[in-house]
């Protein structure tokens, strides 16, 4: 198992399959800027992925997660989850839930075991402000009610953003206890360079636990595991929630995700500016100990820690060049 210059190891793979969305997210890819995509012929085929899955399951990886852009505009999906559950049985999905009603179910078929959805409003106005389009909250509960339906695990990541959906905590909060589907609160992070980020419009943690504790008494229950980006909260009734607050918590230490691009390249962090090529390896006829050994050189010469240095950063009026979320993956 490999390990990196801070002592992390390597447990979570993130497969981007697309850089295409079908939303506009104002932290994301927000309208009105002149996106290039990636080519058909320079995304990874499904065949790809999987043989780097079953490498890496080599490694220690017991995790998979397949994010995008938004994951269900890769047509057929469910073809790569079942490449993939023959080598590893936790494959999570992350998604803006839009199309997952429809596809949901090919999916849990194929070995998808649980589902995350993005969903920073309950209101429809501020949803479709949010995302860009003219989306209804309805469309999206429909996916979410219907993957717990087909037993999958689901949880819902809520972006907080100052003065935009941060009066909604506790509505959240309400909607989804009563189905134990669990929430994640994010601060807003400065990941890429095109969504507007500042520190004042960062709803931080303190300040949601303190939103949730005016209603509930609130008991704090630590990540579920190490290297999870939630800390976890439980209420009196047994309902938990979480919170990721890379920005004001940085939890960098604990971090054992390596991201993989539509296009092919590894990046050993969600705010990184460059990665490292591995479909030249893929396409060149290297052999699988080839590509094991340049995954094990690059995780073990890895030292980053961006959140925690983040601070110190802007102190210095230093803003790194970041590659944006919808290119890398969240």
């Amino acid at each position: 198992m490999p390990i990196d210059q801070l002592g992390r190891e390597l447990k979570d793979l993130r497969v981007s399959v697309t850089d295409r969305c079908n939303f506009r997210c104002q932290f994301c890819m927000p309208e009105g800027e002149n996106y290039e995509f990636f080519k058909r012929e320079e995304i990874l085929s499904f065949e790809e992925i999987a043989r780097v899955v079953r490498i890496v399951k080599g490694l220690g990886v017991k995790k998979v997660r397949l994010t995008g852009g938004e994951p269900l505009l890769r047509r057929h999906l469910e073809n790569l989850v079942a490449l993939i559950s023959q080598e590893v049985e936790d494959i999570a999905l992350t998604t803006n839930g839009f199309l997952l009603k429809d596809k949901v179910q090919d999916l849990a078929s194929a070995g998808l075991k649980r589902v995350t959805v993005s969903l920073p409003s309950l209101r429809d106005q501020t949803l479709s402000k949010l995302v860009g389009r003219d989306v209804k909250v309805g469309q999206i509960l429909e996916g979410i009610h219907r993957s717990l339906e087909l037993g999958l695990s689901v949880k819902v990541n809520v972006c907080v953003v100052r003065d935009i959906n941060d009066d909604e905590i506790l509505d959240f909060i309400e909607f989804f206890r009563p189905l134990g589907v669990e929430v994640r609160f994010i601060e807003f992070m400065d990941v890429g360079t095109l969504n507007g980020w500042s520190l004042e419009r960062v709803f931080s943690a303190k300040e949601i636990i303190n939103a949730i504790s005016q209603r509930y008494r609130v008991k704090p229950i630590g990540r579920q595991r190490r290297g999870e980006t939630a800390e976890r909260f439980m209420l009196e009734d047994g309902y938990k929630f979480g919170i990721i607050a890379s920005v004001t918590q940085p939890f960098c230490g604990e971090c054992n995700r390596l991201r993989l691009t539509a296009d092919g390249k590894l990046f050993t962090c969600l705010f990184a500016s460059d990665g490292y090529d591995l479909k030249s390896l893929l396409r060149g006829g290297a052999k699988d100990e080839e590509i094991r050994d340049f995954i094990v050189a690059l995780w073990e010469k890895r030292k980053d820690r961006y959140s925690e240095e983040r601070l110190e950063l802007l102190k210095k009026g230093i803003k790194p060049k970041k590659v944006e979320m919808f290119k890398l993956g969240g």
